[in-house]
């Protein structure tokens, strides 16, 4: 799917400062062989990245119409290989670096086959093996592939095809060479004339970069899904663009990026990440080689800053994305009031929760980013947990931080979970400490405050309560409510102090009416909440039931106050008014109900 270049988006946010940083490079030249490229403007510059399920990231002249040039040569090798095989081709075509200019006359000293089908003498050789009886044949065949590639009908530059075919006297030698060693069978001037046309293809740099992806994505267009070359012989293509595709500076290039590519001196370079991305550079000034001066520079930034290099030893990519849900299906420990509680239900889509998983890099995390922004239009509160990520690169912890700033501009909160080691690889790329949280309850907790906080001026919904709107006395006459109410203690705590202690007998029965309560255990690596109460709720009932000693620690978590039925009070109740005693073990039964329904909701998600 192709989405439309969002502007807000971190990554473009990239690639523009990347874009500013390069543009002041000033030294190289347009080419002068070919008179037509003279009119190139030299301040043309863009940048396209592709990913492998077909969303564009683009920035500067990237809808610039140049000329195809030398970038033609790895897509017209793929037609080749799909029409005779890759036997048949390698008899005629090598496959070894040249060292040479990409005009040199690289030949087998025996057989008199091209070194490799990306110097012009090979993509000649690779033009000749195009089925078609004239030039206008074979170049009718190479245009629709290369239209499958860019996922569009292009077109041929008469002016610059004029213009090649009037002065490419070496190209005509090389082909004459080819025919006196048989590469070529036939008079060479239907190949020849056919390449003058495949180099004057013109295209944009965001072509060019859909040409790459559709080469990343195994020769199928990400957008289109059209298929542009066998995926069989894709990786024949990607290993030459590696070896070859940037002529005596191939070396180097591989040395730097890591990445198969391949120049032209209309100003274009097209680089892959196989089973990731593709890249377009545009920029037609050329240094020495004939590559992009511009061009080179940005895919060497490119290839270090998202660590795109082939050659990295980082783990093995897999999807980041484990698990993504919303508050409406898993729900902090926080219990609520009722009418907190149906606020958040309709509104639970505004807190999403992911969990990642993996290695997080550029290519795994920016499904993820993409994610996030296009989701910022209806929610306020993300939260990544991060307790399976196996490792962060330098890339995606500066694209999560940017992400976080993006975000906070539209309003919206960017928090992570279980960071553990992660914690400092994230602040060091400029993440706020304010953005992390012990655990996905704590994060979901402070996600729902401030949701109730925009619904309910103030801290409404921690208001004190009623007896009356309280769970554990639902149902009961006011009469009734009269009765019981001498009955219950008051109690207050201030915020830290202990309500009820590990192991103490069970002897009473709270019900909050005012402030917030926390439930936890001791573990190894400290206390771990395992519940949260808020007025107007009932917590000790389960030991109170079975008379079992208290299993976890209540604290207040702020200031408290609870009214409190000993089991003596109880026992009371039993014998004076039954009726109340009734109708408080059926609002036990239903809270303790409605508790384990909850739960078994939320596991079965979290699978």
């Amino acid at each position: 799917m192709c989405s439309p270049n969002d502007p807000q988006s971190p990554i473009v946010d990239y690639l523009q400062g990347l874009l500013e940083r390069l543009r002041g490079l000033s030294h190289g030249r347009l080419p002068d062989y070919i008179p037509e490229l003279t009119r190139a403007n030299p301040d043309w510059f863009g940048i396209c990245i592709v990913t492998r399920d077909g969303f564009v990231y683009e920035v500067g002249d990237s809808g610039q119409l140049f000329t195809i040039q030398s970038v033609s040569k790895p897509l017209t090798y793929g037609l080749a290989l799909e029409c005779h095989g890759e036997e048949a081709v390698l008899k005629r075509i090598g496959v070894e670096p040249s060292g040479d200019a990409f005009n040199a006359i690289s030949l087998k000293p025996q057989s008199g086959a091209p070194l490799n089908p990306l110097i012009n003498a090979g993509a000649i050789a690779a033009v000749g093996m195009v089925p078609g009886q004239t030039a206008e044949e074979k170049a009718a065949r190479i245009l629709r592939t290369f239209s499958r590639y860019a996922g569009r009908e292009l077109d041929v530059d008469e002016s610059v095809y004029d213009s090649e075919s009037r002065t490419g006297h070496r190209n005509r030698a090389i082909g004459w060479m080819l025919r006196n060693f048989a590469v070529l069978e036939n008079d060479p001037t239907a190949a020849l004339e056919a390449y003058f046309r495949q180099c004057a293809i013109r295209v944009t740099c965001r072509d060019l970069a859909l040409a790459a992806a559709t080469l990343a994505n195994g020769g199928v267009n990400p957008v289109t899904r059209e298929r542009a070359i066998a995926e069989k012989y894709v990786s024949n293509v990607l290993s030459v663009m590696a070896t070859c595709g940037m002529y005596d500076g191939s070396g180097e290039w591989t040395y730097r990026t890591g990445l198969p590519a391949k120049s032209g001196v209309g100003g274009g370079i097209m680089a892959v990440q196989p089973g990731r991305l593709g890249i377009a550079v545009f920029s037609p000034p050329l240094d020495a080689q004939g590559n992009s001066v511009r061009g080179i520079a940005a895919c060497r930034e490119l290839a270090h800053g998202l660590c795109l290099h082939l050659f990295d030893a980082s783990p093995r990519t897999m999807p980041a994305l484990r698990l993504a849900t919303t508050r409406k299906q898993v729900a902090s420990r926080q219990r609520r009031t009722r009418e907190a509680s149906a606020y958040l239900r309709g509104v639970g889509k505004r807190i999403r929760l992911k969990h990642l998983h993996g290695a997080l890099m550029f290519s795994t995390i920016e499904p993820v980013i993409r994610q996030l922004m296009e989701q910022s239009e209806n929610t306020d509160f993300f939260i990544l947990n991060l307790r399976l990520v196996q490792g962060i690169d330098p890339a995606a912890a500066h694209l999560l931080a940017s992400t976080r700033k993006k975000l906070q501009l539209r309003g919206r909160i960017l928090a992570f979970s279980e960071a553990r080691e992660w914690w400092q690889t994230l602040t060091d790329a400029g993440v706020d400490r304010e953005a992390f949280y012990a655990d996905d309850d704590f994060a979901l907790e402070h996600g729902e405050n401030l949701l109730l906080q925009q619904r309910f001026p103030e801290h409404e919904w921690q208001a004190p309560v009623a007896l009356s709107a309280c769970s554990l006395f639902s149902g009961l006459s006011d009469p009734q409510l009269g009765q019981l109410e001498p009955l219950l203690a008051q109690r207050r705590y201030h915020r830290g102090q202990t309500i009820i202690a590990a192991g103490q007998a069970a002897d009473e029965l709270f019900v909050l009416v005012s402030g917030i309560a926390m439930v936890s255990i001791a573990t190894q690596e400290g206390l771990a909440r395992l519940d949260a109460f808020t007025s107007g709720m009932t917590f000790g009932e389960v030991a109170f039931l079975d008379r079992s000693p208290r299993s976890a620690n209540v604290t207040a978590v702020d200031r408290v106050e609870c009214r409190i039925l000993t089991r003596q009070a109880f026992g009371q109740l039993e014998r004076e008014s039954p009726d109340i005693k009734i109708r408080l073990l059926e609002n036990l039964a239903l809270g303790l109900s409605s508790m384990v329904r909850e739960a078994n909701r939320e596991l079965s998600v979290l699978k």
